[in-house]
């Protein structure tokens, strides 16, 4: 039996951008990928389409029967002879059992190696504005499982609390107040300043401060759950400062991105980058097809409605040259964009983006009789015999790919709903597909829970379908583009802000 490579792997924690470059593309080329429940599924998106993916979701922290199955599962895939990733939170050697796991395929002579990653321990401080050293304050830092038991053993507390240096207490919530009673009876002092940080460097991320005497008050008050990290020592009172991702704009939203694989990229980094969290579902997906280029001298004209449309006709372009003398036009700046890298420059595009404005706007480039080739996808509104009529131009159309719907399994699409306080989507299909996947037609309790949330469109198109269930639309762009929900988000962000902050000030005058 050919025997395979195991890559045994941190993921980080939270932020997806906090991989490595090396993990990333040992995604994209991994066969099976094992993971466990504190890894972003969002990092699997750089996982080939038919890459096997198992989530072993361990929740026991003692491993117990569950390791003994991730530890088979690992050993069969690798005995396969497959490419496997096993893909851990944090980074595998800080209390992730990568080392367990390791001695399992060295019994079974199958070749591994190990890939580092960001622990918790260290991340999501420097999220919560707390760094873990610090330049006259200390010059060390410990880290600790906040399990009590090690090989049958408590910590040796009497030692931990003659450290001068921060302490670090990871998984240890249900733990807390043993934690800090030991501390505090063993010399600690009770005035030490304490951090407990919630689901750090997610959108979600949640910092309560105290002292080990008021700490465990604090958490019962807030009802405080895992996972969280504990962090003890002078650092925490940097905070105040040095916080800075809780101040991003859309700090506190997950927002469900819902387009095609191939075009989240930018979407996801900029929701990411202005501090919300963007989670992938996508509902669409998109088909370039073979077709028959028609005889491009014969049109005066030729139109673009997406970049979609743009990408799928110069695939089939040998010679730029045959466009020489023909108008371009496009729908939007998106389009626009794509032209350009294929050193087009388009002679127009309309101020509303949308092809009905798109064939209105020919008419200036164009006279009476002259052909004009529209290209569009498969479910394209393009209507040749209603163009031809209203704008006396033989208008075609020709389709370069299709938009093909996505039936996302219904429990996983239920979830993604749950986790998002906005859902975003940029077109009527991917609605479309969304509402099928969700069963969405007469299940009045789903849009309940749909109208609680809020529902965000990239225009008045999409609004429509999406009105036309049952659901209200939160926020339109006013600009056709993903740069102009995004604008939206912000302006309603910061809608909501002043609206706080001004009955803040009137309570404090009252």
């Amino acid at each position: 039996m050919s025997k395979g490579k195991v890559y045994i792997a941190g993921a980080g924690c939270g932020d997806e951008k906090l991989i490595t470059v090396k993990l990333r593309n040992i995604i994209k080329e991994a066969e099976c990928i094992i993971y466990d429940r504190l890894v972003n599924e969002s990092i699997l998106q750089y996982a080939q389409p038919d890459a096997e993916l198992i989530y072993m979701g361990k929740a026991n922290t003692e491993g117990g029967e569950l390791q003994r199955e991730i530890n088979e599962t690992i050993v069969k895939k690798g005995k396969e002879g497959l490419k496997v990733l096993r893909l851990k939170g944090g980074d595998p050697f800080v209390f992730g059992r990568g080392g367990e796991e390791i001695e399992v395929l060295i019994a079974e002579n199958i070749d591994f190696e190990v890939i580092p990653g960001i622990t918790s321990s260290i991340a999501i401080p420097a999220y919560a504005g707390i760094p873990v050293t610090h330049r006259g304050i200390n010059t060390s830092f410990h880290v600790f499982t906040g399990h009590m038991k090690i090989d049958g053993n408590e910590l040796d507390f009497p030692t931990i609390a003659k450290l001068d240096g921060t302490l670090i207490f990871l998984m240890g919530l249900s733990n807390l107040e043993k934690i800090v009673t030991n501390l505090i009876k063993n010399g600690k002092n009770p005035e030490t300043p304490v951090g407990i940080i919630k689901d750090g460097t997610t959108a979600k991320q949640k910092t309560y401060v105290g002292t080990m005497s008021n700490i465990v008050d604090i958490v019962k008050e807030n009802n405080i759950k895992s996972p969280v990290i504990i962090i003890i020592g002078e650092v925490v009172n940097l905070r105040e400062k040095m916080k800075w991702f809780e101040d991003k704009p859309l700090f506190g939203e997950n927002i469900l991105v819902t387009r095609n694989k191939e075009k989240q990229g930018d979407i996801t980094n900029k929701i990411n980058e202005l501090g919300g969290q963007a989670l992938n579902l996508p509902f669409i997906n998109i088909e370039y097809i073979d077709y028959e280029m028609p005889d491009l001298s014969k049109y005066s004209a030729i139109l673009f409605n997406s970049i979609n449309s743009v990408a799928g006709f110069m695939r089939k372009i040998k010679d730029i040259r045959i466009l020489g003398n023909v108008k371009i036009g496009v729908v939007g700046e998106k389009t626009d964009e794509e032209m350009r890298k294929y050193k087009i420059i388009p002679d127009f595009y309309p101020k509303k983006y949308t092809v009905e404005k798109l064939a209105e706007e020919c008419v200036n480039f164009t006279k009476e009789g002259d052909n004009v080739l529209f290209i569009v996808s498969d479910i394209s509104p393009v209507n040749e015999e209603e163009y031809t009529k209203l704008y006396k131009r033989n208008c075609k159309k020709l389709v370069v790919y299709n938009t093909k719907k996505v039936k996302v399994e219904k429990e996983k699409a239920e979830r993604y709903v749950e986790k998002s306080d906005i859902l975003m989507f940029l077109s009527s299909s991917t609605f479309e597909a969304f509402a099928e996947s969700i069963d969405l037609t007469g299940n009045e309790e789903m849009k309940k829970i749909l109208n609680e949330k809020t529902v965000a469109s990239i225009g008045p198109v999409t609004t429509k379908t999406i009105e036309k269930y049952g659901i209200k639309v939160g926020i339109e762009a006013e600009k056709f583009t993903e740069e102009g929900i995004v604008d939206a988000l912000l302006k309603r962000k910061q809608k909501i802000l002043s609206a706080f902050l001004e009955k803040k000030q009137q309570k404090t005058a009252d």
